[in-house]
């Protein structure tokens, strides 16, 4: 497979799970401990690349959690 292929497919999981090793990675520095934080950094960033790649649709739908919050407090305008 060539590397446009490649990046064509999995562009958003290689992209967000590099930016979470890389945010994890300074994080570790920090201390030992902290290893966990690396973990659930990169696993967060592959995720978010997961849903860009299949295109999900955003992480929060805010059109719709406004339309409710505004439909809810009509009344007490």
């Amino acid at each position: 497979m060539k590397w446009n292929e490649i990046w064509a497919v999995y562009g958003g999981r290689l992209s967000w799970t590099a930016c979470g090793l890389f945010f994890g990675l300074l994080y570790l520095v920090v201390g030992f401990w902290h290893m966990v934080v690396v973990a659930l950094l990169t696993l967060l960033g592959f995720w978010i690349g997961r849903r860009k790649d299949l295109q999900s649709g955003p992480l929060l739908p805010w059109g719709e959690i406004w339309g409710k919050l505004a439909e809810r407090w009509r009344p007490f305008r």
